[in-house]
């Protein structure tokens, strides 16, 4: 959907959000004066939202410009606009999933694109499970609507809780942002549930608290704590957008307080991008100096800084009350209020309101930080964003490369090691001469080599089984440098000087004073920036990055799904590094955590500060706990499903000399009930497993016989596959799937071999209809493959047929259920049902055949058959005379325009008597004259769609 006309529908929309959210400015012309004016017409009644006029519209059925009819399941209009679209489907239909419901979506957007121009949000559910999205999501980010008081994401929560007019003029005007992707490409984005639920929150607590409202005027907003991953630059974007709108606020001043110039830099780019929501541009504070200026205003502004800028004096900067401070990663630096950060802010905004941001828990023994922000405002943690879809679970698994040192310089090292690591968690600076002296020790040549020699061998088979990107953090810049040239003499092919090529990068700052091997690696703002674009993009070759401290923080690469720590790390810092790799992205199953060094008591340690500030969910599973079970459980099933098969004798051959096997393996699984759909979700299941375990020695193990499964998988998907939900439920372009084949990589269409050819039905596609082709079928000794190979042909050919033929195609669809009903009942046996599919074969030939006998074409055998489906019709009237009738139906819908005469009720309208005065005409029996006037009309509704 990523062509120029679906490009223009994401401006349109754009521009249609903003008149939706701020009005449309017209002129006018005063006829007594003739002075031309201007004014602005609001479209949507944001003060009385229960002023706007609302419908829900069931099975809204419109003809688009495309020609393509659609007809949506649920239709919401605001004050006469198309803003939310509901597709739904069965739940007890298995066939019909939420990834199906997304699909039709889709479909609906490519053949009517100017029903979404106003579009706010699309809607999949099957009644128990809700997702929404928008124009531009992928299926991956078509998110669960929870309910605020948690529970199950059902299509009711959604409806009593966000499109009730209140809450939805209120997303509306807060909770939309278009923003730029890593291709280029414009993205539409909506405020998740948790994203809505703190922004309403925030913006209660700030009123509240700030210091001349409320009854509390205390200035603390309140904490946020949302996952790392769960989109809290997002979120903290359209809590400004609503603090600046808030009234009771009188047009606020938003300080955007950040720790380190490089997460400024990241969020400030999110605000710039979503600047509409704001109304306003963001700026940047260069200095102490600079941000006194751009605070001495009477109101309004969105401005970013530092908190190391509050440290240059103890001067106020600005005594205003309608001053909202949003502190990101509100730990460490902005704690102290006798000596510190909280102090620095205080007195330079004595009456601002400070509301804090992080996507990890306080330090458990902290009490500092709800002396300046409040308690939590809002929670989303782990187990919330994993259920939801919003991040990936997290797994470690250790892979220690041990420091070789003397018995006196061990113990040095520990305590060393030990102090660091306590600095780190208090937020205190290491000293210099500890850092450089464990530095020597974790960086020494022959440990480097060997860690070099682990990641190469280790990724190379990670990406055998899921394709994707790693990040390697080490301790120093002379580590990251020097592990760089150890990687390179392993792998060669990774090395490419030019910054537009090369699999493996180094990430680190530096100026021209660093030495040599250091000096190579450092790189400009644009430079770091085309890298970061490169590292992103899933199809870029760029594949691993080493790096020091830049990307460990505020930094997203979904794509990314391996993290090699090689460092010192601890509490916030550590959670914070981890969850480069908790993004979620196409079929990636998790994020592996490989450590290097021993990080498991930290590790431990900030698990436990995590659960004791009220965490729910496993922050990071352990790969032999949670992960190997999982492949082995899916091993099983799959198994289990083949019971009675002799697959195995198949698992070290190629594949053309044992392809009996595969043969007789997938005639069994195409005769259980449901087979086809089982086994192929159960290897998607089995080969997620395997990508999160991957390249340990239980996967290993397995890999034959996942090779195994998915080869037979991709045979059987080549002829039968794409009816099925999973095929169905396809990505749009940009996207592609991660688990990858785990013998020689992705199999392409080429390489496939042709089961059905091996049968001997190569020609099935091509001479479906044939005596010799359903003679062979009939003769197959594979039954159940049979069976399918017609159903499939059968259905690809009724369907075909109901793009032209409805009478037609209604009656052999009848007929394929009723046997494939029959058959499941076990009413009949699998060579009845083949016999009766054959005989539909014969009879669909005929019938395909007769307008030719009969002197019409395809379009008037349609029209013939839309007549005579009636026998008592039949009965009455001559052939000749419903085929005159048919031919004249016939040229009556050429000669109406293409699109108007069904978006127009007077125009169908005139149709509709044009029919009725031809069948009374010719006689046509007057009690089934209105059931053949409906049915011809649609007929000629299908006609002009297929010949727009």
């Amino acid at each position: 959907m990523n062509n120029p006309p679906y490009t223009a529908l994401v401006d349109n929309n754009r521009w249609f959000h903003q008149v939706l959210t701020r009005g449309l400015d017209v002129e006018y012309r005063d006829e007594t004066t003739g002075e031309t004016r201007g004014t602005r017409v609001r479209l949507v009644d944001f003060d009385n939202p229960t002023a706007n006029d609302f419908l829900a519209v069931r099975q809204l059925s419109l003809i688009a410009q495309t020609g393509k009819a659609i007809r949506p399941d649920v239709t919401l209009f605001m004050n006469g606009l198309p803003v939310v679209l509901i597709e739904l489907k069965d739940p007890a239909d298995f066939r019909a999933s939420l990834g199906t419901a997304i699909e039709q979506i889709e479909r609906y957007v490519d053949a009517a694109p100017g029903l979404f121009v106003p579009n706010l949000m699309l809607v999949a559910s099957d009644g128990l499970l809700t997702r929404v999205g928008t124009i531009t999501s992928l299926r991956d980010r078509f998110i669960p609507w929870r309910s605020f008081a948690s529970g199950a994401p059902t299509l009711e929560v959604l409806i009593r809780e966000l499109l009730q007019p209140a809450s939805f003029v209120d997303y509306l005007q807060n909770c939309v942002v278009f923003d730029d992707d890593h291709r280029g490409e414009i993205a539409k984005k909506v405020a998740a549930h948790h994203q809505f639920r703190a922004m309403t929150k925030v913006r209660s607590q700030v009123v509240a608290h700030v210091r001349d409202i409320g009854d509390k005027p205390d200035g603390r907003g309140g904490v946020v704590w949302h996952t790392q991953g769960s989109g809290k630059s997002l979120t903290m974007l359209m809590v400004a957008g609503a603090l600046v709108r808030e009234p009771r606020l009188r047009n606020p001043t938003i300080v955007v307080l950040t720790d380190r110039n490089d997460l400024d830099d990241q969020l400030f780019e999110t605000f710039a991008t979503g600047r509409a929501l704001l109304g306003q541009e963001p700026e940047s504070a260069s200095s102490r100096t600079d941000l006194v200026g751009l605070l001495d205003r009477a109101s309004g502004g969105v401005i970013f800084t530092t908190i190391q800028k509050f440290a240059e004096s103890e001067a106020a900067v600005s005594a205003r009350a309608n001053v909202v401070v949003l502190a990101d990663e509100a730990h460490r630096s902005q704690y102290g209020l006798v000596q510190g950060g909280a102090r620095w802010m205080r007195q330079a905004l004595p009456n601002a309101t400070f509301v804090g941001f992080t996507g990890t828990p306080l330090e458990r023994d902290d009490k500092n930080t709800t002396q300046v922000f409040g308690d939590y405002v809002d929670i989303y943690d782990i187990r919330e964003a994993v259920d939801d879809g919003t991040i990936v679970p997290l797994y470690y698994d250790p892979h220690i490369v041990r420091l070789r040192v003397d018995e006196e310089g061990a113990r040095n090292a520990e305590q060393e090691l030990d102090r660091a690591f306590e600095a780190e968690r208090s937020g205190r600076e290491n000293a210099e001469n500890l850092s450089v002296e464990l530095a020597s020790l974790v960086g020494a040549p022959e440990r480097l080599d060997k860690v070099a020699a682990f990641i190469a061998d280790h990724w190379d088979e990670r990406r055998r089984a899921i394709e994707g990107k790693a990040f390697v953090a080490t301790m120093t810049r002379d580590i990251a440098a020097r592990l760089y040239e150890a990687l390179r003499r392993v792998r060669p092919d990774w090395h490419d000087a030019n910054d537009e090529r090369g699999a493996m990068k180094v990430v680190i700052t530096g100026s021209a004073a660093d030495p040599p091997l250091i000096r190579d690696h450092v790189r400009t703002k644009a430079s770091l920036k085309e890298l970061a674009a490169r590292f992103k993009d899933p199809d870029d070759d760029l594949r691993v990055v080493i790096v020091c401290d830049m990307w460990l923080t505020g930094f997203d690469c979904p794509p990314a799904h391996t993290i090699y720590l090689d460092k010192p790390l601890a509490s916030h810092n550590l959670m914070q590094a981890i969850a480069r790799v908790n993004r979620v992205f196409g079929d990636k199953p998790g994020g592996l955590v490989v450590d290097l060094l021993g990080l498991a008591d930290q590790l431990a340690d900030a698990l436990s500060t995590y659960a004791s500030a009220g965490g729910t969910g496993i922050a990071l599973a352990g790969v032999e706990e949670q992960a190997i079970p999982a492949m082995r459980t899916a091993f099983e099933k799959l198994r289990d499903l083949l019971h009675g098969t002799d697959y195995e004798e198949a698992l070290d051959a190629e594949p053309t000399a044992v392809l009996n096997i595969f043969l007789r393996t997938g005639d069994f699984v195409l005769g259980q009930t449901d087979g086809l759909a089982r086994f192929r979700a159960l290897v998607k299941e089995f080969a997620t497993a395997f990508a999160l375990v991957a390249p340990r020695q239980e996967a290993m193990a397995l890999a034959s016989h996942l090779a195994f499964f998915q080869r037979l998988h991709v045979m059987l998907d080549k002829r039968l596959g794409d009816e099925t939900p999973e095929r169905m439920g396809s990505d749009r372009a940009g996207m592609a799937a991660a688990v990858r084949q785990v013998v020689g990589g992705a199999i392409s269409a080429n390489e496939v071999i042709d089961l059905f050819a091996a049968a001997g039905l190569d020609q099935a596609r091509l001479d479906i209809l044939s005596d010799e082709f359903l003679t062979r079928v009939a003769a197959l000794e594979q039954r159940n493959l049979a069976l399918e190979t017609l159903r499939k042909l059968l259905n690809d050919q009724i369907r075909s047929s109901e793009r032209t033929n409805i009478v037609q195609s209604r009656a052999f669809r009848d007929a394929l259920d009723d046997a494939l009903r029959r058959y499941t009942n076990n009413a009949i046996t699998t060579a009845e049902v083949i016999g009766r599919l054959i005989e539909l074969a014969r009879e669909l030939r005929e019938t395909l055949s007769r307008g030719e006998a009969m002197g019409l074409n395809t379009e008037e055998v349609a029209f013939y058959d839309a007549l005579a489906q009636s026998r008592s019709a039949v009965e009455v009237m001559k052939s000749d005379a419903l085929r005159l009738m048919a031919r004249e139906l016939a040229e009556m819908v050429r000669a109406m325009p293409k699109l108007d005469w069904a978006q127009r009720e007077s125009v169908r309208a005139a149709l509709r008597r044009n029919v009725r005065r031809l069948l009374a005409r010719y006689g046509y029996p007057p009690d089934l004259a209105e059931g053949a006037t409906a049915l011809v009309l649609r007929q000629a509704e299908l006609s002009t769609a297929n010949g727009a």
